[in-house]
C-alpha cells in the first residue's frame, strides 16, 4: 500500500510539473521572461531541471520529459528504433547501390578486356595486311621481271632464228663450193691414177686386177640421208693389197724413223691351211709365224681372212684394227662397218658381224696398242672383250682395265655401235 501511495505521489508531481512547464511555455503578447536558473546545489534546482522554449508552432503530440535523476540529461545523445530503421535502410540502399556499382564495374572491366583484345586483333590483322602488300609488291615485281626476261627470250627466239637463216645461207653456198671441189678432186683422181700406172709401168710392175686410187672419188652430191655429213664412198669388203710388199721403198731416216712395231711392216705370210677357230688355234697347231690366215668361228656360215699377229706375248692375237698411215678412209656408213673394209696386210677394219661371230665363241681378251711419231708406245689391255648381235647394235662389253694408255675405252663398256648414218651414242652432235 505504501508503494503504491509513492506511485502515485510521484505522477501527481510529474503531472504538476509538466503543467508548470506548459504554462511557462504558452505563447503571450507579452514579452518573454526567462526565469533565473537556480544555482546548483539549491533546493531550487532540484524542483525544475530544464526549462523547454517551444517555438510559435501547433503542437500536434504530447511532450515527454524524462526527470529521472542526473542520468536523463546522459539519454538525449541515444538512438532511437525509428533512427536505426532509418539507417538500416539508408545502409540497404547503399549496399544495392554498392552492387550495382560493382555490376557496372564487372560489366566495364570486361568491356576493357574486349577491347584490349579487339586491339590486339587490330594490331594483328594490321601487320597481316602489311604483309600482305608486300607480298603483292613482290609479286608485281616478280611479275615485272618475268616480263623483262620474257621480251629478252623473244629478242634472242630473234636472234637464234636470224642466225639459222644466215647459217641456212652459208649451206648452200658451201653446197656449190663443195660440188666445185667435187669435180676438182675427181680430176685429180683420174690424174693421179693415171700417173701410178706410169709408174708401174716403168718398174715392170703387171697388175691383172688393177689397183685402186690412192684418192678415192669423192661423191657429186651430198647424200639425202645426211645432208650435213658427206659420206666417202668405198668398198665394203676387206682384201689384199696387190702391192705389199712394195719393192721399191726409200730407206728410212734413222734420225726421224719410230721404233718398228710388229703392225707397221710385218712379214707377209699366207697361211692356206685351216680354217681355224681362231688365231689361238692356229698357233696350237704349230704356225708360229704372223700373218693372214682363214678364220671360221663356231658360229659362222663361211671363213673369213684376218690377220694373226704372234710376235706379241702370247701370241695368238687375231687383229680386228690396224691403223697406221691413214691411207684407208674410215669415215664410213653402218654396211661399212658391218661388214668390213680396207687391206687385210695394211689397214682395216675387221667387220662388227665377225668381231661379234669371233668374240662370242669363247673368253678373250683385247689388247690396243699405240705409237706415235716420237716413238713413244704404250698399251691398254681389258680382262674380257665381246659384242653383242645387231639387234643390240653391237654393244661392247669390256673388262677391267691394266695397262698405261689411260682407260678411255670405260666411257664406251655398255654403250651401242655408232655411224655416221646411224647415231646411237648419247652425244647430242
Amino acid at each position: 500500500m505504501k508503494i503504491f501511495k509513492w506511485t502515485l505521489g510521484v505522477l501527481l508531481f510529474l503531472l504538476l510539473s509538466i503543467g508548470r512547464c506548459t504554462e511557462q511555455s504558452t505563447p503571450s503578447k507579452t514579452p518573454q521572461r526567462r526565469h533565473p536558473r537556480s544555482a546548483e546545489g539549491g533546493e531550487e534546482g532540484k524542483k525544475c531541471g530544464y526549462t523547454f522554449l517551444v517555438p510559435e508552432q501547433k503542437i500536434t503530440g504530447p511532450i515527454c520529459v524524462n526527470t529521472n535523476g542526473p542520468a536523463a540529461g546522459s539519454r538525449k545523445d541515444e538512438v532511437t528504433r525509428m533512427d536505426i530503421e532509418n539507417l538500416k535502410d539508408v545502409l540497404s540502399k547503399q549496399k544495392r547501390e554498392i552492387d550495382i556499382l560493382q555490376l557496372v564495374v564487372d560489366v566495364d572491366g570486361n568491356i576493357v578486356n574486349e577491347v584490349k583484345l579487339l586491339r590486339k586483333e587490330s594490331r594483328n590483322m594490321n601487320s597481316r595486311v602489311t604483309q600482305l602488300y608486300m607480298q603483292l609488291l613482290h609479286e608485281i615485281i616478280r611479275k615485272r621481271d618475268n616480263s623483262l626476261e620474257l621480251s629478252q627470250l623473244e629478242n634472242k627466239v630473234l636472234n637464234v632464228t636470224t642466225e639459222m637463216l644466215r647459217m641456212a645461207t652459208k649451206y648452200k653456198e658451201l653446197e656449190v663450193k663443195y660440188a666445185a671441189l667435187t669435180d676438182l678432186v675427181n680430176n685429180q683422181s683420174v690424174t693421179i691414177s693415171l700417173l701410178e700406172e706410169q709408174c708401174l709401168r716403168i718398174f715392170s710392175r703387171q697388175d691383172t686386177h688393177g689397183s685402186p686410187p690412192l684418192v678415192q672419188v669423192v661423191p657429186q652430191h651430198i647424200p639425202n640421208s645426211q645432208p650435213y655429213t658427206p659420206v666417202l664412198l668405198g668398198g665394203n669388203e676387206i682384201q689384199r693389197d696387190p702391192g705389199y710388199p712394195r719393192d721399191v721403198r726409200p730407206p728410212p731416216d734413222p734420225a726421224t724413223s719410230p721404233t718398228k712395231s710388229p703392225f707397221r711392216v710385218p712379214p707377209l705370210a699366207l697361211i692356206n691351211e685351216g680354217p681355224f677357230k681362231d688365231c689361238q688355234q692356229a698357233k696350237e697347231a704349230g704356225h708360229s709365224n704372223s700373218g693372214i690366215y682363214m678364220i671360221k668361228p663356231e658360229n659362222s656360215n663361211e671363213p673369213m681372212q684376218l690377220w694373226c699377229e704372234n710376235s706379241l706375248d702370247p701370241g695368238g692375237w687375231a687383229v680386228i684394227q690396224k691403223r697406221t698411215d691413214g691411207s684407208v678412209n674410215f669415215f664410213r656408213n653402218w654396211d661399212s662397218y658391218k661388214k668390213g673394209f680396207g687391206n687385210i696386210d695394211g689397214e682395216y677394219w675387221l667387220g662388227l658381224e665377225n668381231i661379234y661371230m669371233l668374240s662370242n665363241q669363247d673368253n678373250y681378251r683385247l689388247l690396243i696398242e699405240l705409237e706415235d711419231w716420237s716413238n713413244k708406245k704404250v698399251y691398254a689391255e681389258y680382262s674380257s672383250f665381246r659384242l653383242e648381235p645387231e639387234s643390240e647394235f653391237y654393244r661392247l662389253r669390256l673388262g677391267t682395265y691394266q695397262g698405261n694408255a689411260g682407260d678411255s675405252m670405260i666411257w664406251h663398256n655398255g654403250k651401242q655401235f655408232t655411224t655416221l648414218d646411224r647415231d646411237r651414242d648419247m652425244y647430242s652432235g
